[in-house]
Order: structure tokens, then sequence, then C-alpha cells
């Protein structure tokens, strides 16, 4: 068994045709670049039960090799992977169902009877690759740099393969983000970790993928630090599958949602305090600004407009095959993975991230629910824009971690105060400020926020 760690970026075919004569593929460059075409057969059961068990098996042929795969999902986020992989060398094209054993194969699929297994899909496609090696931190990195361009087959339907993937052979994970950095700064590369694979299961089925990345399993005692971490991360890769998946099908409710990761990741990165200095991620927070404020104009044009939905997949488009999203998913990625917001922060900063989460977060929400003012707004109704901000951080953290909280009725906290900011984001009118006013009044009602306004 291999553990196979690589990330998978979307690229444009006009861009990948001129992407090996990028400064820094050729200045790490070891030997001569190499073609290729990969004829790639999927194996599932009628009802996909590998497919539901998160495991793809294939035959590979590579010119006169045949070569049986089988892949187990593992951690995926930011379009980097590590996953399990189990090779076998073949003399014919056909399964060797006695390699899939115990030693490999799921317990979730122990009954299964393996002979039900038959070809539902195939990805073929020519790959140029080559091998970089470069000296990062006095450590040697190795990375095989694979630009694949194909078609994944189902049925009567398909969709284009067009990405370069970076494989992690020797050295830091981290490498490949900083590699995939200073390649998205000239071109367009979209961090997308949906494998061929899942492209292939995904055109039998739409809502097959997956829009949530892995979950941020937080505990009451673990440090804020590793849970800050654990948050942002999950907010990143939704938001990457979420525009992978809206790219896709073009479903309105998609980018709102996708629209909605951004904002909570802007509001967890404002949350912290000293723990998470504002001077840490001031870059990330700008850019962050930049495409949420011009994406919400969108949405909210588009709430009432259907002519605004219908033309917004080509601007979705044109913003992926722009740098910017690709740059600041990285960049975000990077500033995680290097846990940089510790790198500077004061003594008193680095208490706060060592503190436990429940601890830290009853006192945040008190603080914040406290400041939020709601029987002002309540007499001023046309301000509570003002307050979009602070609503938004106490979503987000309702949303990762009320679970861990003894407020009463969190849940309905968390619904109310997510349609106060929707309804804050809306355009004033009577009505409007009529609504606003019973929502706040509503807000007054809860126990959870009856419980926080005693004890701020």
């Amino acid at each position: 068994m291999a553990k196979e760690t690589e990330i998978k970026l979307r690229i444009s075919p006009t861009s990948l045709a001129t992407l090996r004569e990028h400064p820094s593929l050729v200045a790490r460059g070891v030997g001569e670049w190499q073609t290729r075409e990969l004829l790639n057969r999927y194996y599932d059961t009628a009802d996909f039960a590998l497919a539901n068990s998160q495991v793809a098996l294939r035959i590979r042929r590579d010119g006169e090799q045949l070569i049986q795969t089988l892949k187990s999902k593992g951690a995926s986020v930011a379009g980097l992977s590590e996953r399990n992989e189990f090779d076998w060398y073949l003399k014919s094209n056909r399964l060797v169902l006695s390699h899939l054993d115990e030693s490999c194969w799921p317990e979730s699929l122990r009954e299964l009877d393996k002979k039900q297994l038959k070809v539902v899909f195939s990805t073929d496609f020519k790959r140029q690759f080559a091998e970089l090696r470069w000296q990062r931190d006095g450590v040697e990195t190795v990375v095989e740099v694979a630009l694949d361009q194909g078609l994944v087959i189902a049925d009567q339907q398909q969709e284009e393969i067009c990405e370069v993937e970076l494989e992690l052979r020797a050295g830091d994970p981290a490498a490949l983000f900083e590699l995939a950095l200073e390649l998205a700064a000239d071109v367009a590369l979209v961090p997308c970790d949906i494998s061929k694979a899942e492209r292939g299961y995904r055109l039998f089925d739409a809502n097959s993928y997956s829009v949530a990345a892995q979950p941020a399993e937080l505990t009451a005692e673990m440090p804020l630090d590793e849970a800050f971490a654990a948050v942002a991360w999950q907010l990143l890769g939704n938001s990457q599958r979420l525009a992978e998946q809206y790219r896709f099908n073009g479903h309105w409710k998609l980018l709102e949602q996708w629209l909605q990761q951004l904002v909570s990741l802007r509001a967890v990165l404002a949350s912290l305090g000293q723990a998470v200095p504002r001077a840490s991620s001031s870059a990330l927070r700008v850019q962050l600004d930049a495409l949420i404020d011009d994406w919400r104009l969108r949405i909210l044009a588009g709430a009432d407009d259907q002519n605004v939905r219908e033309a917004t997949p080509v601007e979705f488009a044109n913003e992926l095959n722009n740098t910017r999203w690709g740059v600041l998913s990285l960049q975000m990625a990077i500033w995680l993975q290097g846990a940089q917001w510790q790198q500077k922060r004061t003594a008193r900063g680095a208490r706060q991230g060592a503190a436990a989460l429940e601890n830290w977060l009853l006192q945040f929400l008190k603080e914040e629910a406290q400041a939020l003012q709601v029987n002002r707004y309540m007499r001023q109704p046309e301000d509570l824009v003002e307050q979009t901000p602070r609503i938004e951080r106490l979503l987000a953290w309702l949303q990762a971690a009320r679970h861990i909280t003894d407020l009463v009725d969190s849940d309905r906290l968390f619904g109310v105060l997510r349609e106060l900011h929707q309804l804050a984001l809306q355009p004033l009118d009577a009505e409007a400020l009529v609504t606003r006013r019973e929502v706040l009044g509503t807000v007054l009602t809860l126990n959870a926020w009856k419980q926080l306004m005693r004890t701020a």
C-alpha cells in the first residue's frame, strides 16, 4: 500500500498548453517531459456499492502495462488530498478479485459479491509529466507534475478533463501549496479536489458529489488554535467544493452557499482578538472582502431577477478563469498549513490560543451579544446593516460550535440570527422596517439570548 498526497488544480485548455514553460517548472525540472496515453475503466456494482463506501476500483492501461488499483477516500481539503492506494500489475485486462482481500477491502463491503463488479465508466486522457526537485528548508522536495487532458465518459454523457496534478514524492506537503501558488499567480488555477472517479459518478447523479468538506470535529476541551484551524479548513474546503459544483450545474442555491462559506471564513478570521492578530490576516481579509463584495451584490440582485440568475454561470466561469479565486484559496491554505497567525502574536495572544474552546466561546458569544445592542436597533431598525459583521461572527461560531455550549435553545438562536442577517442586507422599505423590528423582538424572547445577556 502507498499513501498518495497530491493537489489537483483545474485549468483551461489554453493555459494547459503553455504551462510547461512556466519558470517555476523549468527551474525545478529534472530530465525531459514525458507523455502517456492512460485508458482507465472504473468498476462498481449496479447500485454503486463501492462509491457509497468511498472506494474507487479501476484497471488502467498505460502503454502495454495493465494496473489494477483500489483507492480509498482519505482526507481532502483545499485541493490537497491524502488517500490509501493499492496497485497490482495484471497479465490481462480483467479484474483479479483475489487481490481484493481483507488487507485492502473495506469492512463496509465485506458481504458484497465481487462477481457483480462491472465497468461503469471510463476516463481516458493524455498525461504530460515531469519530475521536479528542489531544496526547501534544507530538505529535498520531490514532486511529480502531471498535465492531464481528456474525457470522462459514462453511458451517453461526458465531461472534459483538464487539470494539473502535483504529487508529493518526498518532502513537506506544504511544498505542494507553495508551488501551486507560484503557478496560480500567473495562470488561472483552481484548487479542486474532485477525483476523476467522482466526475464519472457525477455524470450518473449530479448530487453524488458532496459539497461538504471534512467536518470540523470540535470538542469543549480542545485549544482555541486547534478549533480555529479546523473551522477555517472546513469553510475553505466547503467553498471550493461548492464552487466546483456550481460550475458544473449552475444551481443558484450552490452559489448562495459558496458566498456564505466565504462570509463565515471572513468572520472567523476577525473574531479571535489577540489569538489571531489582525496584522497576520490582513492581506487575506482584504482579498476576501473584495470577493464577497462583488458576489454579494450579484446574488442580492439575482434574488428576484431570473435574468441575473441565468447570466451568472457565465460570470462565475469568468471568475474561475481569472487568478483571483485560485490565489486566495492557495494563500489561505498556506497560511493555515503553517499556522502563520501564531508567529508574531503576544504572550497574551498565545495564552488565548491555548485556552479551552468552550471557555473562550461562551465569553465571545456573551461579549458579541451585548455589543449587538438589540434594544437600540428596535428603535432604529434602518441602521441594522452596520451590525452585519457582528451578526456574521455570531453566526459563524454558532454554526460551528453551538453544540458545545450550554445555551438552552442555541439552534433557535442560530436560525433567528440568520434571518436577521438576511433582513439587514435587504433594501429598505416600510414593510422591511416592520419585519426587522419583529425579528429583533423575537431575539429578545429567546432563552439563549437571555442567558447570554444575564452573564455578559
